[in-house]
């Protein structure tokens, strides 16, 4: 049996708005992961007004300048403003690894629901067919991918959300399992309620706090991939200011311009942080629900 403390039972009683900012106080770790997000996702909508140059503009006269008030994080050696590529990259990089980690969740959460809940030969063939996905790792499926449909913002997205279905629809599909069992679950049967109804009323709420969790992961997972195929040259092209694209341009010029290679690769490093600890969190936040 689980011994609830004082603090957790206090805990409960507060609404999830206050449960959230409780557990923030609680863990400041996770309070400075959200921080970064929000900062990060500030920068992404307001990228445009807040990079004093264009993110393609290109001075030659001023090319491979070290960091100044005039260039924050200095110049490329095309001449280009890393801060203003930077910050208008961040819009970027968020929008497709975050739509491509919510269409993900969508369609892993619709799947995993629907088929662990009818069973059968449905389900066995589904996640088969996520099984034969799984086998190989993100990067290496994003690469086959791309290679048959090109590289592109919209071939990105679609890897993105090729890739994280199946890990999605398996977390669901753990839940299922469990909750789909229990005795609320079979009183609904019982009073003849929908499919869509036992689903989406009786089943899902059990669901959410580990897809949140999940959620919160694949968009981190995301980000990574979304710049690391940048970096391979198959991903956003350019003159897109794409980080993962900024960092294998600037590797080749690293002893000239290693201020063009550090900040792009420590603005992903600090938004993928961010969001792990911020994903930690929300698992707290979740289990005292729980």
């Amino acid at each position: 049996m689980a011994v609830i403390t004082p603090g957790d039972a206090s805990a409960r009683r507060q609404s999830p708005p206050l449960r959230l900012l409780a557990a923030r106080k609680a863990r400041p770790a996770s309070a400075v992961g959200t921080s970064i997000v929000v900062v990060f996702l500030l920068v992404a909508v307001l990228g445009p007004a807040l990079a004093p140059y264009s993110a393609t503009e290109q001075v030659f006269s001023e090319a491979r300048q070290a960091p100044t008030f005039s260039h924050l994080f200095g110049t490329d050696r095309l001449g280009r403003d890393v801060f203003s590529r930077v910050v208008i990259g961040a819009r970027d990089i968020l929008s497709l690894a975050g739509l491509g980690t919510a269409l993900a969740v969508f369609i892993g959460l619709v799947s995993g629901l629907l088929s662990s809940y009818i069973g059968g030969w449905f389900e066995e063939l589904l996640f088969r067919f996520y099984d034969s996905l799984l086998a190989m790792p993100a990067l290496l499926l994003a690469l086959l991918l791309l290679g048959t449909l090109g590289p592109s913002r919209n071939s990105v997205l679609f890897v993105i959300t090729i890739a994280y279905i199946p890990i999605v629809a398996r977390v669901v599909r753990s839940v299922v399992l469990d909750t789909k069992t229990k005795d609320f679950v079979a009183a609904a049967r019982m009073q003849g309620e929908s499919l869509p109804y036992i689903l989406f009323r009786e089943i899902l709420p059990s669901v959410l706090p580990a897809l949140a969790v999940e959620a919160a992961l694949r968009f981190s997972y995301a980000i990574f991939l979304v710049a690391s195929l940048g970096f391979l040259g198959v991903g956003v092209q350019p003159p897109n200011p794409d980080w993962g694209l900024m960092v294998s341009e600037a590797r080749t010029y690293v002893s000239l311009t290693p201020w063009a290679l550090y900040f792009p690769a420590a603005a992903i490093s600090l938004l993928i942080i961010g969001i792990n600890l911020m994903a930690d969190g929300l698992k707290r936040v979740l289990q005292l629900e729980s």
